[in-house]
């Protein structure tokens, strides 16, 4: 696939109204931003269920046909962050959207941590923080359906059970049975001038992904970064980072053979937190997790980002 895929929008602001994002009709809402539907009632399934309980609860509501359709499954740990709206809190999701019980706490995806098999990735909906829990831990499992051409795949390839042992694929409903989301290009990067375009997004990274070399509070991160000698370098979104993450893959949770030099744990991304102010949001990229940092604090690195010329 040569054409790039844009990344979603990083703050509300980006991202067109709820009123005319979300459609709601018959107990479904339809994102039009990604194509994906979701049920109106987003606690359907009662609240708690371990992950593999998850899982089967879904592989329930196919069984039943609810709300008419027998395609739903645990969203991957792309499509449920699709929701998240990050100047948003309890819950991040877009002022005005339509959705009923939202559970503003840990939700679980059908992605498996590729650095702790044991273990799954779940969106954290008060804030919009995406770590991973033990597969017996308690969380919300908010289905989806339908299929995204927008929202690009996690990378996984390949499924497991409550202890971290590989499991066939087959039947499971996990993200690496289902794989869904738009397929990556082959080859993914290419040589952008002084910087490497991923021909997925249409973004060009810096080849140093630590060309500053220290760690920095994060207002000097996003100034040191817009004053390198090159020029259009910004720091980038926390969606945009986090279309780097490969789930298959950990320290670093980057695709094999990218071309990358000095890959370091953490960064910072440009996109402050709507559940506290004078945090920001950051990519924990030796796992693949997005989290927050205390902006005052010298704790991430800083990775360069550009648009693509026209």
């Amino acid at each position: 696939m040569d054409t790039p895929l844009p990344p979603l929008p990083a703050t509300a602001p980006d991202l067109p109204p709820a009123a005319e994002r979300f459609t709601a009709r018959d107990g479904l809402v339809e994102d039009r931003l990604t194509g994906l539907l979701w049920p109106r009632d987003a606690a359907a399934i009662p609240y708690p269920l371990a992950w593999t309980q998850a899982l089967d609860a879904v592989a329930g509501l196919n069984a039943a046909s609810h709300l008419g359709r027998s395609d739903w499954r645990l969203p991957n740990r792309r499509e449920l962050r699709s929701l998240v709206d990050h100047a948003a809190a309890r819950p991040c999701l877009p002022a005005g959207h339509p959705f009923a019980n939202v559970f503003a706490g840990w939700t679980w995806t059908s992605t498996t941590s590729a650095m702790a098999p044991a273990y799954a990735w779940r969106v954290h909906l008060a804030g919009g923080r995406l770590f991973y829990g033990r597969k017996d831990d308690p969380g919300l499992a908010w289905p989806v359906a339908g299929p995204s051409l927008v929202l690009p795949a996690t990378g996984q390839h390949a499924c497991f059970g409550p202890d971290g042992s590989a499991l066939a694929c087959a039947g499971t409903g996990q993200d690496g049975e289902l794989r869904h989301g738009a397929a990556w290009p082959e080859p993914r990067f290419a040589d952008q001038g002084p910087g490497v375009l991923d021909r997925l997004t249409g973004l060009t990274w810096s080849r140093d992904a630590d060309p500053l070399g220290r760690l920095l509070p994060w207002d000097e991160a996003e100034q040191a970064v817009s004053r390198l000698d090159d020029g259009g370098w910004r720091l980038p979104s926390i969606n945009e980072l986090e279309s780097l993450v490969d789930a298959a893959a950990h320290s670093p949770a980057l695709p094999a053979g990218h071309p990358f030099a000095n890959v370091r744990e953490a960064y910072w991304s440009a996109t402050e937190s709507g559940y506290e102010a004078g945090w920001a949001f950051c990519l924990y990229l030796h796992k693949g997790a997005v989290g927050v940092g205390h902006m005052p604090g010298p704790e991430f690195s800083a990775w360069p980002v550009r648009a693509r010329p026209a």
